[in-house]
Parts: structure tokens; sequence; C-alpha cells
């Protein structure tokens, strides 16, 4: 009984320590992955970057190259 105390009082704390507007602004993003070959971002140039498996995942303004040639432009949300 008492470890189910111990367990209110720390969940309970560990609320209180979150900022409501990060609970709020929470996003949930797609759970399916593109054939990305790698991405770009304009802060990188020309860089080819590590991808990422949707737009959901990748930075803002960042273009996802994809395996069949074609490309997928991020413009964030």
């Amino acid at each position: 009984m008492a470890m189910k105390a111990l367990l209110l009082v720390l969940y309970g704390a560990i609320l209180l320590s979150m900022n409501p507007v990060d609970i709020i602004s929470a996003k949930a993003c797609p759970l399916y992955c593109l054939q990305v070959e790698y991405m770009t971002c304009p802060s990188s140039g020309e860089n080819k970057l590590n991808p990422k498996c949707n737009c959901c995942l990748a930075p803002k303004n960042c273009t996802l190259h994809l395996a069949d040639g074609t490309s997928v432009y991020c413009k964030g949300n």
C-alpha cells in the first residue's frame, strides 16, 4: 500500500513539473516511412543529410529525396 502511495506522489510530481503548453502543443507523427535515400535542407546547402522517414520527422523546409528519383518538400506546420 505504501508503494502505491509513493508511486502516486511521484507521478503527481512529474505531472506538476510538466509545462501544460508542451502537452497541448505535442504533435503526433504518422507511423509510416517513405523510401528516403537522403535529405537536403537550406541550412546545409547541397550536403546530403541522413534521411528522416517522413516530413513529420524532418526539419521544416527540407526536401526528402526518394529512392524512385522523386522528392518531397517538407514545408512544415
